[in-house]
């Protein structure tokens, strides 16, 4: 599952640089699949859907660090445990209910993510 970013955030920027992924972003930034990532150009995610990687998404929030669900592996490939949760003050780093996902799943999008 990935890792969400809860709304008691108090916006210190400690889990950004920790992210082998580039998936945490400062609140209403926009995000790019090819930041932190071998993504470039065109390219189809694991679950079908073809985007642009270097094209800019909205942001997941406009108050606080957020996390995309998308490019998080839950650091899986990376380290033991997740690394924002690791080093969050006010432990607001939390699994998300909403996007539960199996080791494997975050094995493969680790793969895809770092490919190239």
């Amino acid at each position: 599952m990935a890792i969400i970013i809860t709304d008691e955030c108090i916006n210190c920027g400690a889990c950004e640089p920790e992210c082998p992924n580039t998936a945490i972003y400062e609140g209403a930034d926009d995000w790019r699949y090819k930041d932190g990532t071998a993504l470039t150009g065109k390219v189809v995610l694991p679950d079908g859907t073809e985007v642009d990687a270097e094209a800019a998404q909205e942001p997941v929030s406009d108050e606080f660090y957020y996390i995309v669900p998308s490019k998080c592996t839950e650091c899986k490939g990376f380290h033991e445990e997740p690394q924002c949760a690791a080093v969050c003050p006010v432990d607001c780093c939390i699994p998300d209910d909403n996007h539960v996902e199996s080791e494997e799943t975050l094995l493969q999008r680790q793969a895809f993510l770092h490919k190239h």
